[in-house]
């Protein structure tokens, strides 16, 4: 019966063998590859909620701007006399500030506000990018819809006085700028809290000679 013993366990030892020569074995190229492929989506994962959590907090940045310019308007009308800040000032403020807000959301990228030239009178209002191309724009802002509209108020005089200020600013730029001038208005007939916009891109065309413009 002891004899027995070596045998039974050399028999077992032997299925032990042929099972595992049966089993498909998986190459280091592959378990390599497994791993990788789990980085991989780990890596992806990591990345959607970096991205999502760095949105939601420029969304919370831009509203809480946007919220303490509302309340420093609300501390200046309290403050200040009607003879300092005349009615029409104030509501052409208050629509430049949307209007910031409002190109945001659109996904203009805004570079300059209430740029001046020392060289010719007048401002551009906003300046930023929609992707590839460098936008001038003249926010004009009403409390009602009446006979004449917003952008009807950039006439061929207006347009001279911006055409020279914006000549100015693309001196800054390099000479393959594409550009063009917007007017965006904005429309406080719903109460100040409601505005509504409507927004002219390429509103007006006006030539632009570098060569000209370095000389004057």
């Amino acid at each position: 019966m002891d004899k027995a013993k070596p045998v039974r366990s050399s028999y077992l030892a032997c299925l032990g063998r042929r099972e595992l020569k049966s089993r498909p074995a998986v190459s280091k190229s592959a378990s390599g590859e497994l791993y990788r492929m789990g980085g991989d989506r780990d890596h992806i994962t990591r990345s959607v909620v970096q991205a999502r959590v760095k949105m939601e907090f420029f969304m919370f940045a831009g509203r809480l701007t946007q919220a303490t310019l509302r309340t420093l308007d609300w501390l200046a009308a309290k403050t200040l006399s009607p003879e300092d800040t005349p009615a029409h000032q104030r509501t052409g403020q208050r629509g430049e500030e949307d209007a910031y807000f409002h190109l945001r959301r659109r996904g203009y990228t805004i570079i300059a506000r209430n740029y001046r030239s020392p060289h010719h009178r007048g401002e551009l209002d906003l300046v930023g990018w929609d992707r590839d191309v460098l936008c001038f724009i003249e926010v004009k802002t009403r409390t009602k819809r009446d006979v004449k509209p917003a952008e009807a108020a950039v006439d061929r005089d207006k347009q001279r006085e911006l055409s020279l200020v914006a000549r100015d600013f693309l001196r800054q730029m390099p000479p393959s700028c594409e550009w063009r001038f917007d007017v965006l208005a904005v429309y406080y007939d719903r109460g100040h809290s409601r505005p509504s916009f409507e927004l002219f891109q390429n509103a007006f065309s006006a030539s632009y000679n570098r060569g000209f413009a370095d000389s004057t």
